[in-house]
């Protein structure tokens, strides 16, 4: 319960956050990999992923907090009071994203932010999938500014901290269909996009190269 302790030690998050970039350098050095996207599956972890979001851009709960698999009204009410209490509890600085990683966060969390750093290392673009991703994005932003320069942000969440994670990343969502299912689905959809994008501008012959001009 993150409201009553962290959620982790800093030692298992940094283990987490490795864990997660081996994994993303196993399947570059596996070749033939180009594109990575990455997603969560879980319950309940909006709840870690708006404190993250609230920790890292400063940002109350009440924005960043959302229905999650669809919660009713008191049970939303009842989510922002976890997270701000989680907050209130370890005040979390979002100059040591670590700590706040180890306060607030999840595993996945920090895995995700692991797969993202590594992508931006190895040249990889990291597609993002819902906010579990999106807050993440924002734990390895924290971390190593210049990784945000390989994410591409897949799509907008239906959960309010995902408008605000990519607003503070300067991140533009591929596509806003209200989606709000997680487990990578928003994040592949956009696939084909980025997939045209780079061969259009790979590939697709200027007037120069037709003659003219």
């Amino acid at each position: 319960d993150l409201s009553r302790g962290p959620a982790m030690g800093r030692e298992e998050a940094a283990r987490a956050v490795l864990a997660g970039a081996g994994v993303a350098e196993e399947l570059v050095e596996s070749g033939g990999v180009d594109l990575l996207v990455v997603g969560d599956m879980g319950i309940a972890n909006t709840t870690p992923a708006s404190a993250l979001i609230s920790a890292l851009t400063g940002r109350p709960p009440e924005e960043t907090t959302g229905r999650g698999t669809g919660i009713d009204e008191e049970t939303l009410n009842l989510k922002v009071r976890v997270v701000r209490e989680a907050l209130d509890l370890h005040r979390p600085d979002p100059g040591d994203p670590l700590g706040v990683l180890a306060a607030v966060g999840g595993l996945e969390h920090a895995a995700i932010a692991g797969v993202v750093l590594m992508g931006a290392a190895c040249g990889i673009p990291v597609v993002l999938d819902g906010v579990v991703s999106n807050s993440a994005a924002l734990v390895a932003h924290a971390l190593a500014p210049d990784s945000v320069g390989y994410v591409v942000a897949g799509h907008l969440s239906a959960e309010p901290g995902a408008r605000i994670s990519l607003n503070y990343l300067g991140l533009d969502p591929l596509l806003d269909l209200g989606m709000r299912l997680g487990e990578g689905t928003g994040g592949l959809l956009a696939v084909p996009l980025v997939q045209a994008a780079a061969r259009t501008l790979g590939e697709m012959a200027t007037l120069r190269d037709l003659g003219f001009g």
